[in-house]
């Protein structure tokens, strides 16, 4: 039964729901995002108390990649402690927020249980706030995940609204942190692929939630950018070919980063030795920070922030140089978000800025956009991030950096749940992979076969898969457990799409027609008679819950 209203109406009644449901979502995660943002501050406190070590945020949040103070002897042991521990809460299997994002979309929407998602942000927040290379944006990101699954608590959503909602979610987890609404929205729409390639649907509900919680938090911390430069000028075209090399050993390094980590096999680092090296690596923080890097006092300004300000003299230089090192052993091996590979970029902009004389602060930008561009494949979101810190004279010569890097790089990436591209993703599959029994191709009756009818005195009696409307050359017949919205609901209630219909009901082993008023249980299976392309739309159209 289809509904009466026109079409045009049922789809501007869609849009309608999902546009308010997104800028809904964006105000609750901005609300929570203030939330953690406290809880970080009184976590780094308490952690600054016990070492005397400001760990690596960012500018507006706390310092980017930067280490100052005394670094007590006896507190910095927390580091090698709290590296173990995000270990044993961040499973390998599992992998940081933005893996569990991607996986979880191409998945259908079957992102990992809310106490998983729950320790994912604890190891988050304990690797940060204790003054590891974890970017702040990771609990970020998973704080706009579980705003979602909040939503969808409060407020009936289907699967396809919930899929795009927690896209939105952690969008504006994601601009809240960077700083750039626009550039987080593209950033997730864009993420999820390998190739250059984009989830149009997506961009929209990402960007209102981006922007309305981005919004929300800054009401409480301001909306001072991110990164702070001089006025950014037009690169002369003298000096472009000096920001291209810049570029170009950015996208060097990143790629050498990646094969590195693609190096490694495949369960090398899991169970005890992924243990073993997350306390290595805190180990190795620990004796960078104590012995390696000189005391900075003052507000905690980041070494890319004062990299780009021409404020690193050379042995403050061969301080950032160890960090990047630090940030690339943490951020390949275990993950930790989009700002490590910023930091990592902009710091080796800024040393080879340093090494062929032209402006840090345009190079910082070169660097991070193209590192960020091959370590996440996100060229455009690069691009926009850079432009939104430093100024829009970074366009030309940041996008033509970006469009190098992807080029050279290919399709290799940090976040290993990327899919290359859309026809690879479960959620434009022809087939639906994960559904039980998906797809039986079941023999086409002849035409003159006489149809049985359905008699209501004996349900129980078996009908032949022969007696179901004969489908046409385009549409096969498919198979599916009753979604869950559904169970109760009389047959004729139910709402179809063009191209699509219910031509049987499975109950206790037997095939029944359907009717109108047969009443819908939680062990029966509907058999659809459509298209392959009908019935891989007919979440979105007829918005069948997930599984």
């Amino acid at each position: 039964m289809r509904s009466p209203l026109p079409r045009a109406v049922l789809h501007r009644l869609e849009t309608g729901r999902l546009v308010v449901l997104s800028v809904l979502l964006g105000a609750l995660v901005g609300g929570l995002c203030i939330v953690l943002r406290l809880t970080l501050d009184a976590l780094i406190a308490f952690a600054v108390r016990l070492t005397d070590y400001a760990p690596p945020g960012t500018t507006g949040e706390g310092g980017l990649m930067m280490a100052f103070g005394t670094a007590a002897h006896w507190g910095l042991i927390t580091l090698p402690l709290a590296a173990v521990a995000y270990a044993a809460l961040v499973r390998p299997g599992e992998g940081d927020p933005m893996t569990q994002l991607v996986r979880g979309y191409h998945q259908r929407g079957q992102w990992a249980p809310a106490p998983t998602q729950l320790r994912t942000l604890a190891g988050s927040l304990v690797a940060h706030s204790s003054g590891l290379l974890l970017g702040r944006d990771a609990p970020f990101t998973m704080t706009g995940m579980l705003g979602a699954r909040l939503m969808q608590r409060v407020t009936r959503l289907d699967s396809v609204e919930f899929r795009t909602l927690t896209l939105a979610g952690a969008a504006a987890g994601l601009g809240a942190v960077l700083h750039a609404p626009l550039a987080a929205a593209v950033l997730i729409a864009e993420v999820l692929y390998r190739r250059f390639e984009f989830e149009f649907e997506v961009v929209m509900p990402c960007l209102l939630a981006a922007v309305a919680g981005t919004a929300v938090y800054g009401l409480a911390f301001g909306f001072t950018p991110l990164l702070t430069f001089p006025d950014v000028q037009v690169p002369a075209a003298a000096q472009l070919p000096a920001f291209a090399l810049v570029g170009l050993g950015a996208t060097l390094l990143g790629w050498l980063a990646l094969l590195s980590c693609s190096a490694l096999p495949a369960g090398a680092l899991r169970g005890w030795r992924r243990l073993t090296f997350a306390g290595a690596v805190g180990l190795l923080t620990a004796v960078v920070a104590q012995r390696l890097t000189p005391s900075v006092l003052g507000d905690g300004l980041g070494w890319l922030q004062l990299g780009a300000g021409g404020f690193v003299a050379d042995g403050d230089q061969q301080a950032a140089w160890r960090w990047v090192l630090l940030a690339l052993g943490l951020h390949v091996a275990l993950g930790g978000g989009v700002l490590p590979s910023v930091g990592v970029g902009g710091l080796l902009g800024v040393g080879l800025a340093n090494l062929l004389g032209v402006d840090p602060a345009v190079a910082a930008m070169v660097g991070a956009a193209a590192f960020l561009t091959v370590t996440l494949n996100v060229p455009l979101a690069a691009t926009l991030l850079a432009v939104t810190w430093g100024g829009e004279a970074l366009l030309p010569v940041t996008l033509a950096a970006c469009s190098v890097a992807h080029l050279l790089s290919g399709t290799r990436g940090l976040i290993e749940s990327q899919v290359h591209a859309r026809r690879d993703s479960g959620v434009h599959a022809a087939t639906p992979a994960w559904l039980p029994d998906t797809v039986r191709y079941m023999p086409r009756r002849p035409v003159d076969a006489p149809a049985v009818p359905y008699d209501a005195a004996t349900p129980a009696a078996p009908l032949d898969a022969d007696a179901l409307p004969a489908p046409s050359s385009e549409r096969e017949l498919y198979r599916r457990v009753v979604p869950a919205s559904w169970r109760g609901a009389r047959l004729g209630v139910v709402t179809l799409p063009p191209g699509v219909e219910v031509v049987g009901v499975v109950r206790d082993g037997s095939v029944r027609l359907p009717r109108p008023d047969l009443r819908l249980t939680a062990t029966d299976e509907l058999v659809f008679l459509a298209r392959p392309d009908a019935y891989t739309a007919l979440e979105g159209v007829l918005r069948l819950p997930g599984a």
